[in-house]
């Protein structure tokens, strides 16, 4: 393991793929998990202290493994245990402005997130889900559910999202009933 420096800190999170949840310690630099996960020089990470259970069995521990590597792009969200692991307010919202929050739900082929989206400016699902590099955008006070799964519930202060993985965005206000 790395020995943590001035510009790297241990960030505890999960990890959801389509069929495993890992929970483990992951390196971040200065940008936090969001300066991470948005790298485009890398495509894998290195989850440490990692333990992987099954979506379907979600309290029957599979394994537990020093070091395990994952594929960005597998990863539907990362759940975080507090609000400031996801980085920098600027960076974390793209830049300084004024935001309005947005109650949200968001859709994948295996999990729905409900939780608070920051956004400058009015709500636009286009520029959300293709504007800048970021494949992951952070939710904040989300709860995320398996689908098929509904007893598999993760309450967290922050969560990203991948956006490549997004079926549907909508805005809970919107909410007919």
């Amino acid at each position: 393991m790395p020995e943590p420096s001035t510009t790297n800190r241990l960030v505890s999170a999960d990890f959801l793929t389509s069929s495993y949840r890992v929970v483990g310690k992951i390196m971040v630099p200065n940008s936090g998990m969001m300066g991470l996960m948005n790298d485009t020089t890398t495509s894998f990470m290195e989850v440490l202290e990692a333990k992987l259970a099954r979506l379907h069995m979600p309290t029957k521990l599979v394994g537990e493994y020093q070091v395990v590597d994952l594929v960005k792009d597998n990863i539907f969200a990362v759940c975080l245990t507090r609000r400031e692991d996801v980085g920098p307010v600027a960076l974390a919202r793209g830049g300084y402005s004024n935001l309005i929050k947005y109650p949200l739900r968001v859709a994948t082929q295996v999990y729905e997130l409900e939780g608070t989206l920051e956004w400058a400016g009015r709500f636009d699902f286009s520029t959300i889900m293709v504007e800048g590099t970021r494949g992951f955008v952070p939710l904040y006070s989300t709860t995320l559910t398996a689908i098929l799964i509904p007893a598999f519930k993760i309450e967290s202060p922050a969560v990203m999202f991948n956006r490549k993985h997004v079926d549907l965005l909508a805005v809970l206000s919107d909410k007919v009933g």
